[in-house]
């Protein structure tokens, strides 16, 4: 039995001891810099570069650049919430045929979130713009999950589709 416990703190030692010897061969300096180094945008250039995405621009300028089929095959994207054909049905949104020019909030048929009647405004190319941009940041508390176009030229093209389908397409200038 000894021979065992003496055994077990030898090889206790010679462990510790290789450690130790270990430690000061190999001395390991940490670096006075982390090796993975990351760099943050200042809030300023953050502010430019959102501006230029998040931002609704001139959509005026854009819509004379843009192509209504263009925006036709955009509007795949919204297909899914929303109709677009005359007499269309009401889907997880607001059917959308004639919406550029018409009220926000106001299809009766259709249950808006609180904040999207209260919004109050006419869907302008601006306006449906902005909303397209970020539609949770344009009007905070809508119930619309869609995270937004970045893109200027697809929103643009798909405000063009979206006021072609309309009794009364609203002069583009």
């Amino acid at each position: 039995m000894t021979k065992i416990i003496i055994s077990i703190a030898l090889a206790v030692i010679v462990i510790f001891g290789i450690n130790k010897i270990a430690d000061n061969i190999y001395e390991v300096k940490k670096p006075e810099k982390s090796a993975y180094q990351i760099t943050i945008a200042s809030q300023t250039e953050e502010s430019e570069d959102s501006a230029s995405s998040d931002k609704p621009g001139d959509i005026m300028a854009l819509l004379a650049s843009a192509n209504a089929s263009e925006g036709e095959k955009v509007f795949k994207k919204c297909a899914s919430c929303h109709s677009i054909s005359k007499g269309g049905k009401n889907k997880i949104g607001p059917a959308l045929w004639g919406v550029i020019g018409r009220q926000a909030g106001m299809l009766t048929d259709y249950k808006y979130s609180k904040s999207l009647i209260a919004y109050g405004k006419k869907w302008s190319f601006q306006e449906i713009d902005g909303f397209l941009t970020k539609p949770k940041k344009w009007v905070p508390g809508t119930k619309m999950a869609f995270a937004g176009l970045k893109n200027e030229k697809d929103r643009a093209s798909l405000i063009l589709y979206m006021n072609s389908q309309s009794d009364q397409p609203l002069p583009v200038k």
